[in-house]
């Protein structure tokens, strides 16, 4: 780090970020002395950056007390943000009309620093469904989402996004080949639709939704479960038909062009 940089550094902020940073990755919680076991700190400093974040509401306690973990303050925030929030407030209820006409769940995710996130969900109207939580991480290279994101970028973007991308909960080791040879055939084919790698029985369904200057700003993904009773449902075919015309209509609603492969 030069002089300069380090000029202008806020110890304190950068506390509490590796506070937050640290907490994002254990759901279950740290103590006061994990923490600062972690991060190499004084258990007195640590104290007092919790309890300010406590106060501020970024950091919640166990109700023994004995615990610190991540609110939903900074999930909440995120989607105050203007193109995210616009995008979400119109999208979810046309999601749900989906999910009742597909019978099928769907979500919608974005990439945030290296992380793939979802940041909308609508259940299938069944007795029965398969539907990703909102704030959900999950992985880049082993999702149709991560996958679909990836795609409409450019090489070198994709390499740096790569670099960034923190592996999700059972998100297998990166293989370079197999990955730029999975985003070339969505370019080719301008969306996903594979059999999932992460749970049988489950055709990953993802298509882009198209910021400006024809990036994917998001992912409309639907986890298809085909049904074999005797209930009526539409085909496969019909719902990625289905879905690729609700992420052209969210492409319009972003403001979006459509993409084409860098």
């Amino acid at each position: 780090m030069d002089d300069s940089t380090d000029k202008y550094r806020a110890p304190a902020l950068e506390k509490g970020l590796d506070i937050i940073e640290l907490l994002a990755g254990h759901g279950e919680g740290l103590t006061q002395g994990e923490v600062a076991k972690a991060l190499d700190r004084s258990p007195s400093e640590i104290y007092r950056m919790l309890s300010t974040l406590v106060r501020r509401g970024y950091v919640i306690r166990s109700p023994s007390g004995d615990r610190y973990s991540l609110s939903l303050k900074m999930f909440a925030l995120s989607q105050r943000h203007p193109p995210i929030g616009r995008v979400i407030e119109n999208s979810l209820p046309r999601m749900r009309a989906l999910a009742r006409k597909s019978w099928q769940s769907c979500h919608m995710a974005v990439e945030s620093n290296g992380d793939i996130v979802i940041v909308a969900s609508a259940e299938s109207p069944g007795n029965w469904g398969l539907a990703l939580k909102t704030g959900t991480v999950i992985g880049l290279w082993n999702t149709g989402s991560g996958c679909v994101l990836a795609a409409f970028r450019s090489d070198d973007e994709i390499e740096e996004l790569v670099t960034q991308h923190r592996p999700a909960v059972g998100e297998p080791t990166y293989d370079r080949e197999a990955f730029f040879g999975h985003i070339h055939r969505i370019r080719k084919l301008g969306h996903e639709m594979i059999a999932s790698t992460t749970a049988f029985g489950v055709t990953n369904i993802a298509f882009p939704i198209f910021g400006p200057g024809g990036r994917a700003a998001a992912v409309l993904s639907c986890p298809y479960l085909e049904r074999v009773d005797d209930l009526t449902v539409p085909s496969l075919d019909e719902v990625v038909a289905m879905h690729g015309e609700l992420a052209r209509e969210m492409t319009e609603i972003y403001g979006g062009e459509t993409g084409t492969a860098p």
